[in-house]
C-alpha cells in the first residue's frame, strides 16, 4: 500500500461503546494519516453515557460521536474505506454490507463494557479497560510501515493486531 491518508471504519453491534471508543482513539492518535469512523449493525441510537464520560475525561470532543447504522456508509459513495475492523464477535459473524473502496478487513474483538456488572466504579473500569485495549491495538496499527508493506503482508499484520492479548501492552 502506498503511504498517505487512510479511512478506517470500526464496526460493532450497537455502535454505542467499543466502536465509538475506537473511532475516538484513531482520530486522536492517527490524526495526521487516518480518519476514523464507526457504525453498528443494530445501532442503539445513542452513545453509552460511560463512553461519553470517559472520552470527555480524556480530552475527546464527544459532540463528534453518534450511534449510527453501518448502512450509512455502505449506501454512499463519498468515503472510500481502506480498512474495516469489527470490534465485537457478534458483528464479525454477521453478513456485512459492501463498503466503498474494497477495504482490508480484520477482527479486533474486545469485551463489551456495556455488559459489565457490579458497582458503578466497576462498570466505569470496564470502559477504561476497553479503551486501553483498543488504544494498544490502534497504536500498533498506526505504527505499521504502510509504505513498505504489500497488501498480503499488511493483511497479516492487521490480523495479528486482532490477536493482541487483552492484557498485553503494545
Amino acid at each position: 500500500m502506498s503511504g498517505g491518508t487512510y479511512n478506517v471504519l470500526f464496526l460493532c453491534r450497537a455502535n454505542s461503546a467499543r466502536s465509538i471508543l475506537a473511532e475516538a482513539i484513531l482520530k486522536k492518535e492517527g490524526y495526521d494519516h487516518f480518519f476514523g469512523y464507526s457504525a453498528g449493525s443494530y445501532p442503539r441510537g445513542e452513545v453509552h453515557p460511560y463512553a461519553k464520560e470517559l472520552l470527555a475525561s480524556l480530552g475527546h470532543d464527544t459532540d463528534a460521536f453518534s450511534s449510527k447504522a453501518m448502512e450509512v456508509y455502505s449506501e454512499q459513495d463519498i468515503i472510500k474505506f481502506d480498512f474495516v475492523f469489527t470490534v465485537c464477535d457478534a458483528t464479525a459473524n454477521e453478513d456485512c454490507p459492501i463498503f466503498p473502496g474494497s477495504p482490508m478487513t480484520a477482527h479486533w474483538g474486545v469485551p463489551d463494557p456495556a455488559d459489565a456488572t457490579g458497582s458503578e466504579a466497576e462498570k466505569r473500569l470496564a470502559f477504561a479497560d476497553t479503551y486501553r485495549m483498543l488504544r494498544n491495538r490502534i497504536s500498533v496499527f498506526t505504527s505499521l510501515p504502510f509504505k513498505s508493506l504489500d497488501r498480503m503482508s499488511l493483511q497479516q499484520e492487521i490480523d495479528k493486531i486482532g490477536q493482541i492479548s487483552d492484557h498485553e501492552d503494545a
